[in-house]
């Protein structure tokens, strides 16, 4: 078994003044992050930073189109360090554009993945509390080209420094919110009942979990809404532990029947994996109702109050007090794309499927599918 090790440095402010100034930012630094940020919290500070706009690259999660415009934008600039300043999109693309030789696309960084050596010191700053992003080694593009939503994963583009910084999600929508905490909340449950977990990353994954679903317990008996924003700080703590976990034990099928509902039919991440938590769970839980599943049912159970038997039925139903529910059929999805999904899933999803609770074949991933349309 591998070890468990925390190669980032992680680092909390109470403001980003504070960071920038401990950090010394200046000319040979490259931010990269959204015209908002910027203008909200760096422009202010007159640092002289080189800066990169994330929108004007395109719109919505990571495609290989919109990373390799940056790459081309990047082609004639110097600069030592990269501050990635956003949410999973900002993040994940940073770590792409620190591996990157001057000539590289997208498709070249997948083809010597296990080459990849780290070219610009990464300091990642999250403005969400979902993807725990800062804290792993893992960049997710919708390869559209390809026509398949893929991770890709090396050693040497997980960040040197993450940056928590509680203040930069003041602004945060509600929706924005919604989608990241319930990413995070199935990354505390996938890395926890990973078969390639160890007792230190549950340790993270329980510590999330618990205060995910506290957290959203309260904010939604104070009324919800802003509600949730009493609690920012803990939310953004819980997404970085569910980072450290995910990032040693990896996430798993909620995961991995997600990616096409995100590439298809474009679905907020978040939202598409809230899609399939509940069928994926029923799943495992029937499929093996003993095990590590049990003691993920006793910690929500204390969480809220509930008894263990009852603890996932409550869980799924404090989830739709965050963020309704929807169908699949409501997001455009057409019942023939389910076939397509259950056959594919398995030929490009290894990476996430190998850490399942229990294995799934592809009749009952179509069922998990059938099920959620």
């Amino acid at each position: 078994m591998k070890g468990f090790d925390i190669k980032t440095e992680i680092q909390e402010f109470d403001t980003f003044a504070e960071f920038a100034n401990e950090a010394e930012l200046g000319t040979d630094d490259l931010i990269f992050t959204s015209e908002r940020t910027f203008n909200e919290f760096v422009a202010p500070l007159n640092l002289g930073v080189q800066s990169l706009f994330r929108e004007k690259y395109g719109k919505g999660e990571p495609t290989d189109a919109m990373v390799d415009a940056i790459l081309d934008a990047l082609r004639e600039k110097e600069f030592d360090r990269v501050i990635a300043i956003g949410g999973g999109t900002i993040l994940d693309i940073a770590k792409l554009v620190v591996v990157a030789d001057k000539d590289d696309h997208v498709d070249d960084l997948y083809d010597k993945v296990d080459i990849l050596e780290k070219r610009h010191p990464l300091i990642a700053v999250p403005t969400t509390c979902g993807t725990g992003s800062e804290v792993t080694a893992i960049s997710v593009v919708n390869r559209v080209s390809r026509g398949v939503k893929m991770g890709l994963a090396s050693p040497a583009m997980i960040p040197d420094k993450a940056v928590m910084v509680t203040n930069m999600l003041d602004s945060l929508p509600y929706q924005v919110f919604a989608t990241s905490s319930i990413d995070a909340m199935i990354h505390a449950v996938e890395s926890f009942l990973s078969p390639n977990s160890c007792s230190i990353s549950r340790v993270f994954s329980k510590t999330a979990l618990e205060i995910i679903v506290k957290s959203w317990d309260k904010a939604v008996k104070n009324g919800g809404g802003d509600a949730w924003k009493e609690y920012s700080a803990d939310f953004l703590k819980a997404s970085n532990y569910a980072g450290l976990a995910f990032g040693y034990a990896g996430c798993a099928a909620v995961h991995a029947l997600s990616y096409p509902l995100g590439s298809v039919y474009h679905i907020p991440h978040g939202q598409s994996n809230q899609l399939m938590f509940a069928e994926v769970m029923k799943a495992y839980k029937e499929i093996k109702p003993v095990g590590a599943i049990n003691d993920v049912e006793k910690i929500v159970a204390e969480c809220l109050g509930v008894t263990p038997d009852s603890a996932l039925d409550a869980l799924y139903g404090l989830l739709d007090k965050v963020l309704s529910r929807k169908p699949l059929r409501e997001f455009g999805a057409k019942e023939s794309d389910l076939t397509t999904f259950a056959l594919e899933v398995p030929k490009t999803q290894q990476r996430l499927l190998k850490n399942n609770y229990v294995p799934l074949t592809e009749e009952q991933i179509f069922e998990i599918y059938k099920k959620v349309f």
